[in-house]
């Protein structure tokens, strides 16, 4: 039995750079991002990675489905049993789809809802510090805080019904944040 922990947060939350020292340091814990996870089944040379390969290729995004089936037959096939999931859902479509398919599913329970949350301020400190170029411009952050929060109160409001929601405060210090979380998810297996 596999056990799922959805990691959800602003930009510059931190999300990402946590579940990845968490799984760095338990090795029965994996850990991916949802770029990571549909780019791993493009390279395997499935089947469904050369379908996501032709739709990324054209410049579209991945459908909904698609995507589920990707990050479901990883999780599924992922050695260890503990996986942890950042950036997704970003959508409601998402979501209520990965509540769908997580219902048919025998081998993969959904644990945990983490929300790393962070200010505005601290989000958008964070990234247009971090110099890799596209992030770092104010519009093209601004429309991603917006695109985040478009869906947010409803995905919460979803997760929290189902008590499945915890928030962290992600803007301590990493250390701190990244114990929490572990600490969080050891104790829900």
């Amino acid at each position: 039995m596999k056990s799922l922990f959805l990691i959800i947060g602003a930009p510059g939350s931190g999300k990402t750079t946590d579940a990845g020292l968490i799984a760095q340091n338990n090795e029965n814990i994996a850990h991916y991002s949802t770029g990571e996870l549909l780019r791993s089944v493009v390279e395997s040379g499935s089947e469904l990675g050369k379908k996501i390969e032709e739709i990324i290729s054209k410049g579209e995004i991945v459908p909904v489905a698609i995507a589920l089936e990707a990050i479901i037959n990883v999780i599924r096939n992922s050695k260890e049993e503990i996986v942890l999931v950042d950036g997704y859902p970003r959508s409601v479509e998402q979501m209520i789809g990965l509540d769908s398919v997580l219902k048919e599913q025998k081998d993969i329970t959904l644990k945990a809802v983490i929300d790393v949350y962070v200010s505005d301020e601290v989000a958008k400190q964070r990234v247009l510090g971090r110099n890799r170029g596209v992030d770092d411009d104010i519009k093209v952050f601004e429309n991603r805080l917006k695109v985040y929060y478009e869906p947010k109160e409803q995905i919460e409001s979803f997760y929290n019904s189902q008590n499945l929601l915890h928030v962290i405060n992600g803007e301590r210090d990493i250390k701190t944040v990244v114990d929490e979380m572990e600490d969080f998810i050891t104790k829900m297996i």
